[in-house]
């Protein structure tokens, strides 16, 4: 039974390694010291604007030091955070804004408007009022089983909804990571995905939980392939974490300079967000050689979590179709029929996924929560299972699928 939350175990990396590079951003960077009392300071702001328990906290700010700073901060609340990319469409996020009704929306004034409920960073007065709070943890009790954030995701339908994910369901995840990867405090991660995104859940606090330092990159170096690589071997980042589509334009750079490439530290390169061509890796393996880094693919759904399934990568898989790998420890993959009975292995079925990282589901969508997430019947009492819609086969111990698969 999981008792901590994501700021137990923040916290506890930062009473253990005060000094240790937490965040870089360009040329500035934070310690955890600096990084938990900046959040401190921010979370009591926010508590006085309303952020408790039970309530969502707006996030909207560009890539820098301040959108970790900010995440944790509305964690320390007791809040959950709603990230609110600016560079997504307005409609889009007023829409958000509308539908989950936060109580204050962090931003500066590059990216919103001054009013209420909006607390601009880069407002002197905001800025004075910050520092004279006190740096010291604000008295909140928060609980594992309290929502952590809510990303928004279209889907199929084409309409925003919103996807509430609890502390418990992100611990879970990183429990189940420690029999799969040996990540530890001198790993360097990257923050390359947007924190829109479920991926970025993962780069976040895969850094911030093992006392690693995580490195924020920036929106115009994310989408120069070979400002990345250079970014990469120079910060000797050792974790990475890419779309497929993004890797693919990474290895482009990679095999177009060999010295960079020859300088990366990289121990893990982790797939996620979109089907993978296992047969794009020959190459990459060719440069680099078995296990230099671990590649590494990984289904998800943001419903249950980012991460379902692992498969471990070689050379001898490249010639493989569809991989998707098999379930992490504590969750539960089904391939059912539509009478939710279990299909012989080799017949496609649709994917169920059960376990500790299925979330709380739809905000305000009683009726799609209740179509999505439905009853578990090979589990206990009160136990869900959320139905993806993507057919897959059980064969050779690994999850395949017909036509790939997408995340929603």
């Amino acid at each position: 039974m999981v008792t901590a939350n994501l700021i137990d175990l923040f916290e506890e990396q930062a009473r253990r390694r005060p000094d240790a590079v937490a965040v870089v951003c360009g040329e500035l960077s934070l310690s955890y010291r600096e990084l938990d009392s900046r959040a401190n300071r921010l979370a009591r702001l926010l508590a006085g604007s309303g952020a408790r328990p039970g309530a969502f906290v707006g996030v909207c700010l560009p890539r820098s030091l301040d959108l970790p700073v900010a995440l944790l901060a509305v964690l320390k609340t007791g809040a959950a955070y709603l990230p609110l990319d600016p560079s997504y469409p307005e409609e889009r996020v007023a829409w958000m804004v509308q539908d989950a009704d936060p109580v204050v929306v962090v931003g500066t004034s590059e990216v919103l408007r001054s009013g209420d409920p909006v607390l601009l960073l880069d407002d002197p007065a905001v800025a004075a009022r910050l520092a004279d709070t006190p740096g010291g943890a604000p008295p909140v009790v928060r609980d594992p089983g309290d929502a952590a954030y809510m990303i928004y995701t279209s889907g199929s339908t084409g309409r925003p909804k919103g996807v509430v994910v609890a502390h418990a369901n992100v611990m879970a995840l990183f429990a189940a990571a420690r029999d799969l990867f040996d990540f530890g405090q001198d790993d360097v991660w990257t923050l390359f995905h947007s924190y829109a995104f479920d991926f970025s859940v993962w780069e976040l606090w895969g850094a911030l939980l093992h006392g690693g330092t995580l490195v924020v990159v920036p929106v115009d170096t994310a989408r120069s392939a070979p400002d990345f690589l250079r970014l990469l071997a120079d910060r000797r980042v050792t974790v990475l974490n890419q779309t497929p589509s993004a890797f693919y334009e990474l290895a482009r750079a990679d095999a177009e300079d060999p010295v960079t490439s020859s300088q990366l530290a990289l121990r893990y390169l982790v797939f996620g967000g979109e089907a993978l061509d296992l047969a794009r890796l020959e190459e990459w393996y060719g440069r680099h050689g078995p296990g230099k880094p671990e590649l590494v693919n990984m289904y998800g759904i943001t419903e249950t979590t980012v991460h379902v399934t692992h498969a471990a990568l070689d050379l001898d898989r490249t010639a493989a179709t569809g991989l998707v790998g098999r379930p992490l420890p504590g969750v539960r993959c089904y391939v059912l029929d539509d009478g939710l009975n279990l299909v012989p292995p080799g017949v496609v079925g649709e994917l169920y996924v059960g376990g500790v990282g299925v979330g709380w589901g739809y905000w305000g969508r009683g009726g799609l929560t209740a179509d999505r997430f439905v009853p578990d019947p090979f589990g206990g009492d009160g136990e869900r299972l959320y139905r993806t819609g993507d057919l897959v086969r059980w064969g050779a111990g690994v999850w395949s699928t017909r036509g790939g698969w997408t995340t929603r």
